[in-house]
């Protein structure tokens, strides 16, 4: 047979693509043709794949007086990395007659090292699910890959060690095949202990500011926290994330598979949200994506989780600006001139600053700032960015004496339970809803009008205290989810007056 095609993948952006990988081989000089647009990485192959088969114990490619076309198709897919690497070992060898087997519903995944060793890839997870989807029944993965690989029910999983191990397992003599994976979600181990876990009740004082974590977490709020440097913000933040239910089985996927394609995935399956922290030096593609060719950032990179950006005006302004599609969308579109792709960006944002660059306006100290200083701090959060934060809170200073005094407070797990609650009867809420929304925050103002109700005594109040605030008509349905959601901590059918009051009490003033 001179003539053979394998499938293998490729991820561009957060989209996996199913590559057939075809060998074609005719007599005459020498020639190793690899088409079908290839990089650099992809071109390299050739010589990458030739010795791998030689140290294997085939001959060589290159020593053979043979033509050798390969071709990648589509052929209008640019094709980027070494994973092709497996699937053009294995189509040349079963095009050469080395071996034979039915490639029908496999695909091909690995590295090849000079000896035959298969290396690791990232994306492994993602190009899984794609395989299933597309209706392949088997998948060939580096060893390494292997775990991760079998999170995705429904297909068998190989993992092989060495291109000498594959080509063995087609071999009908061999007795010593790969041994076959296959394995659902819910037989994964997935507690997950975190050592450095910031309890809430170690947190002296700041109620309020608790309170309005419980309220950003149960309703997915954003939530911006200000005030004088050392009084809790960071620690704040960092218990943050433990208050957080579970992500489901499908977004435990999706927070996996990305994690997977940036090559950060470090154990088998993520089941908490995760917890992003760019330092606030970061440039606008490390945040919010870019790059010659697009790739996810930070606020991808914390989708179904947290984005927490401490020292919040002191990012760049284009960066703070930039916030705007995905806190409205729940994604961002990255355009370049090599191509447009949208990447998920559902987070909670949360944000920490200081009230001035040196950290005492408003405090009991004196404010060193210049008033051109002060204003130009001030200035770097826009009328749009405030809008879009459902929650603010000012974090102050205790006196050293009441600290030592106050008592701990009600731990992560009592509050986290409440959360639970609460979400658990925004789900039942929005279950029969034709868009998918899971909590309060992801209504729209059209949806905000169908599901919060309120007496016409309520309205009237509301109405008023919108009309003294200078609500925009973001910030107005803004704080009648907030509301809604500090009813559903309450376990309550309807809005009351003081669940509209609280709400109310989180608008921003001092910044405006």
């Amino acid at each position: 047979m001179q003539f053979s095609k394998l499938f293998s993948a490729q991820i561009v952006g957060l989209i996996a693509h199913i590559v057939d990988v075809e060998v074609d081989l005719s007599k005459g000089l020498h020639a190793f043709s690899l088409v079908g647009l290839p990089s650099t990485s992809v071109d390299e192959s050739r010589d990458r794949v030739s010795a791998a088969i030689k140290n294997s114990g085939f001959v060589s490619p290159k020593q053979k007086n043979q033509k050798i076309v390969i071709s990648l198709a589509p052929a209008e897919l640019k094709k980027e990395g070494s994973h092709y690497d497996l699937a053009i070992a294995v189509a040349y060898l079963k095009a050469s007659g080395e071996v034979s087997f039915n490639p029908a519903q496999k695909l091909f995944l690995g590295e090849l090292s000079l000896d035959g060793v298969i290396r690791p890839i990232r994306g492994v997870l993602l190009l899984t699910q794609a395989a299933r989807e597309q209706g392949f029944t088997e998948i060939f993965v580096p060893k390494e890959n292997e775990q991760e690989a079998v999170l995705v029910s429904g297909i068998t999983v190989y993992g092989v060690h060495t291109l000498a191990d594959l080509i063995k397992h087609f071999d009908p003599k061999n007795n010593q095949n790969i041994i076959a994976h296959t394995r659902d979600l819910a037989e994964q181990g997935m507690d997950q202990v975190d050592e450095n876990m910031v309890d809430l009740a170690h947190i002296k004082g700041q109620e309020f500011a608790k309170r309005a974590l419980e309220i950003s977490a149960a309703g997915k709020h954003n939530l911006a926290m200000w005030g004088p440097p050392g009084t809790g913000k960071t620690m704040l933040a960092q218990a943050f994330s433990h208050l957080l239910p579970e992500l489901s089985e499908n977004e435990s996927l999706e927070v996996t598979s990305i994690h997977s394609v940036a090559g950060l995935l470090s154990r088998e399956i993520i089941t908490k949200p995760p917890l992003r922290a760019p330092h606030h030096t970061a440039s606008y593609p490390a945040v919010i994506g870019g790059g010659a060719t697009p790739k996810p950032g930070e606020i991808t990179l914390a989708h179904r989780g947290v984005l927490f950006l401490d020292e919040f005006p002191e990012f760049d302004r284009r960066v703070i600006e930039s916030l705007r599609e995905p806190l409205e969308e729940g994604h961002v579109r990255i355009a370049r001139a090599k191509g447009s792709d949208v990447f998920p960006a559902r987070f909670i944002l949360l944000a920490a600053m200081n009230p001035c660059p040196c950290g005492k306006y408003g405090s009991e100290e004196q404010c060193v700032c210049m008033p051109g200083t002060l204003a130009s701090y001030q200035r770097k959060l826009s009328g749009p960015i405030v809008d879009r934060i459902d929650l603010w809170v000012k974090v102050s200073k205790m006196n050293h004496d009441k600290l030592s005094e106050v008592k701990a407070g009600e731990s992560t797990a009592s509050v986290r339970t409440r959360i639970i609650l609460a979400r658990e009867r925004q789900q039942i809420r929005f279950q029969n809803h034709p868009r998918e929304i899971t909590t309060n925050n992801e209504m729209r103002a059209n949806e905000v009008e169908q599901f919060i109700v309120l007496t016409p005594k309520l309205r009237s109040l509301f109405n008023t205290s919108a009309e003294r605030l200078k609500l925009s008509p973001r910030a107005y349905h803004k704080t009648l989810k907030v509301a809604r959601t500090i009813a559903d901590l309450d376990q309550s059918d309807d809005i009351a007056e003081k669940h509209l009051l609280e709400a109310l009490a989180y608008r921003p003033t001092e910044l405006r």
